[in-house]
């Protein structure tokens, strides 16, 4: 028996009891005058060794020679310390070792395996297994499997059944990239990784399977952010004999649920907001309701001033800092360079200050007097020590610039609370976006997603302002999860695939076996998937989801501990009767 206690359990009532502990050494300290610490660390937490040179010489003295990350077993009596720890569980007690074996030495660590670590993200990167004993990483995973284990059961007692669907796959060019595995038995041919269950899922409502669940892999070959990696793993459903509103219903259930169990919190009904309203009023499809600083649009307060910025733009948007007048130069200054970032790409700033006595301060006072600025500021609803910030352009644009510029100013003025947790649908998304490019509609979401019903004969007369049946689930500014109603109708199936631009050639190629199966009595289905990885990070409070997924990528979507991906072998390329490696 390696171990009968862990190095997280041992209190003051287990004094004078003999136990088996093992673990690795987390720091040595020699006090002089014949005492050594030494602090063993397992999953579950950290106790003390207390070695002393006048009780057992020969132990001591090997104490002394233990280094960071070696592996112990230790035999030993509980017994209460004299300077005590309030900062661990097991702060009580030490234990008096009689007996030490070294299962394993260890080299010393590249970063210190500490809560704050001196190593930077690069070398925790190429030494993760090192970085997966630190206490932040491994609690996050320890919150991830919470996570899944809550879902597994809520979803079960619902009568949702987990089915595995394939990880090789046919290629959907119509999405994202995907990542494609050669074919030895096929020569010429690929598999695709997949970037969701979402055929397999639907053609399980056509088998029966009226509640399916799976937390799957999923792959996308994408240009990488903090919320992205090449693999992913979602919390995908999928519900036959429902409509949108069962769906909605069934997955806030799970969140809320989520939310008391893992993090103790009680989650109000969320509310609901239209794509239109969500990109009226905060210029994102996911909007951050942690603070309001809504929208306010100016366009018909600022004509026939002769300011020519204003006059010639389609849209004049403002947004109110409350409390920021006294904003300096300097910092206005940093605000305009924020939003002419090429990243944000405004061409500009315009700024009102609400003084104190009533008067206005601007950068087009010159242009606009008194009496117009008390009027974008009534509008904007600003009071006396509030600042209007102005952002111009084509409405588009200059929405998703000042939704940029709000959510920065938020982040300033410490509105982005990561222990607050305000939670909405966003629904009624367009079924379609036009590619001005190419001239042809691409589907919002996936070409599986239902128009609603009433804007079914828009399809053929006006398909930009067809309404989908899909909706997003966000999370303080993340989306989480999102969905659809599906088409269950082979017809209208087809007709989504003409309006997307499909020959009934390609449409067969590629999705034939799903509108094959649709003519054997699909029932009506809707479902939607969540992002496990995102969902940890919100509740860990993470800036990133690597820190929540056990073997990440780093931003180049490479695994540097393993060196993947990595070149391969000739004789593999040529028994694929792939392309031979040009080394030289």
């Amino acid at each position: 028996m390696y171990r009968n206690h862990t190095c997280g359990e041992l209190r003051l009532a287990d004094e004078n009891k003999e136990v088996i502990l093992s673990g690795w050494v987390q720091k040595v300290r020699k006090l002089g005058g014949g005492i050594t610490f030494v602090d063993l660390r397992d999953r579950y937490g950290i106790t003390q060794l207390a070695f002393y040179k006048d009780v057992n010489e020969d132990l001591y003295e090997e104490a002394n020679k233990f280094g960071r990350e070696w592996v112990l077993q230790v035999v030993g009596t509980v017994q209460e310390r004299s300077s005590k720890n309030k900062n661990i569980p097991t702060g009580d007690i030490e234990i008096a070792p009689s007996k030490v074996i070294v299962l394993n030495s260890s080299e010393t660590p590249p970063f210190t395996i500490e809560d704050e670590t001196d190593g930077g993200d690069d070398i925790r990167m190429k030494y993760r297994y090192l970085d997966l004993r630190r206490n932040p990483v491994r609690k996050n995973l320890e919150l991830r499997h919470k996570i899944a284990f809550e879902t597994r059961a809520y979803l079960d007692k619902l009568n949702f059944m987990e089915v595995e669907t394939p990880v090789l796959i046919g290629s959907t060019p119509e999405g994202a990239r995907d990542f494609v595995v050669p074919s030895r038995m096929n020569p010429g041919e690929f598999y695709a990784l997949p970037q969701s269950p979402q055929l397999f899922k639907q053609l399980l409502m056509v088998s029966g399977f009226d509640r399916y669940f799976q937390i799957v892999k999923c792959f996308r070959d994408e240009d990488l952010r903090a919320d992205r990696q090449p693999e992913f793993t979602q919390i995908d459903c999928e519900m036959s004999f429902v409509e949108q509103e069962d769906v909605l219903q069934m997955f806030e259930g799970l969140t809320k649920h989520l939310f008391k169990v893992v993090k103790g919190i009680d989650i109000p009904d969320f509310p609901r907001i239209t794509y239109a309203d969500a990109m009226k009023y905060y210029g994102s499809d996911k909007p951050d309701t942690r603070f309001e600083m809504k929208f306010v649009e100016l366009k018909d307060l600022t004509a026939g001033k002769d300011f020519v910025v204003f006059d010639s733009t389609e849209y004049v948007g403002a947004i109110c800092a409350k409390g920021c007048a006294e904003y300096t130069r300097k910092q206005l200054d940093e605000l305009t360079n924020f939003v002419k970032r090429p990243q944000i790409g405004a061409k500009g700033l315009v700024y009102v200050k609400c003084e104190a006595d009533g008067t206005f301060k601007s950068s087009v006072d010159k242009f606009y007097g008194q009496e117009e600025l008390a009027a974008w500021a009534k509008r904007c609803e600003a009071e006396a020590g509030d600042l209007i910030l102005i952002i111009c352009g084509e409405t588009e644009k200059a929405q998703k610039q000042l939704s940029e510029l709000r959510l920065e100013v938020g982040e300033r003025l410490g509105l982005c609370d990561k222990n607050k947790f305000n939670c909405l649908w966003v629904i009624d998304f367009p079924l379609l976006e036009k590619d001005e490019e190419l001239n042809r509609f691409f589907a919002k979401h996936h070409p599986f997603t239902s128009p609603h019903k009433e804007d079914i004969p828009l399809l053929d007369s006006d398909p930009a302002t067809v309404r989908a049946s899909a909706y997003d689930m966000v999370i303080n500014g993340v989306e989480v999860g999102g969905g659809s109603v599906r088409i269950h109708n082979s017809e209208l199936q087809e007709k989504m695939f003409e309006v997307l631009g499909f020959t009934k050639e390609k449409a067969q190629a590629q999705f034939g076996f799903l509108m094959d199966a649709f003519k054997y009595g699909a029932p009506p289905h809707a479902g939607l998937a969540f992002g496990l990885d995102r969902l940890v990070s919100l509740f860990a409070g993470l800036d990133s989801i690597r820190d929540c997924i056990a073997f990440p990528k780093n931003n180049s979507g490479r695994d540097v501990m393993i060196d993947a991906p990595s070149v391969i072998d000739d004789e593999q390329l040529k028994e694929l009767q792939l392309v031979v490696n040009l080394k030289n």
